[in-house]
């Protein structure tokens, strides 16, 4: 990369076209950190889509959401020489992504969430029986603070393990353990709201 020169890394919308399934081996890693290019850009195809579904939910807007992912990416290219893991690349990113989405959100008010129409209540944690409705997971959500979206998100949307979760926050197990339980809680909390108006007649 030579200097001066603006390096981007193309977001999912731009990303239909190419050939899926690339491996996001130590090879690559190591390939990537000694400055190889296109074994960077192999590895960015493999997680964009997931980042970027990360960074929407977390962020509630999609030019934000792509706006963070490009962030991430090229603070990852310049960071990537320093990690010293390889085999924790994942996590690594994670952790640069939800960075971004937090640099993203300073200052600003963060619309409502919206999920996608192949959102599926079932297929996500807890939310099949603590929340019953796509329109009230968008809600609940959307009133959630970033770091609490954040949270939920690694844990039921992109099905990190807990300690998966505690890796990619860079905290303790027990404090990702805390954050994940009042994230729920502050969930549930919203979700009750809603119905209490509900039930009362009113628009939630």
């Amino acid at each position: 990369m030579g200097a001066g020169r603006t390096e981007r890394f193309a977001p999912a919308a731009s990303l239909v076209n190419v050939r899926a399934g690339a491996s996001t081996g130590t090879r690559l890693v190591e390939r990537a950190q000694h400055g190889d290019r296109d074994a960077f850009e192999a590895l960015a195809v493999e997680a964009v889509d997931r980042l970027f579904s990360a960074a929407i939910l977390i962020l509630g807007d999609r030019s934000m959401a792509e706006d963070a992912v490009q962030e991430a990416l090229l603070r990852a290219w310049r960071g990537l020489p320093k990690l010293r893991d390889r085999e924790r690349w994942n996590a690594w990113l994670h952790r640069v992504l939800l960075n971004a989405c937090m640099d993203t959100a300073k200052g600003v008010r963060l619309p409502a969430i919206e999920l996608e129409p192949w959102y599926s209540v079932d297929e996500h944690g807890p939310f099949e029986t603590e929340v019953d409705a796509r329109d009230e997971v968008s809600r609940a959500l959307g009133r959630l603070s970033p770091r609490q979206r954040a949270v939920l998100v690694l844990r039921y949307f992109l099905g990190l393990s807990v300690p998966e979760v505690a890796e990619a926050l860079g905290v303790p197990l027990g404090t990702a353990k805390s954050r994940l339980h009042h994230a729920l809680d502050a969930m549930r909390a919203e979700v009750e709201a809603d119905r209490r108006v509900a039930i009362q007649g009113g628009v939630a």
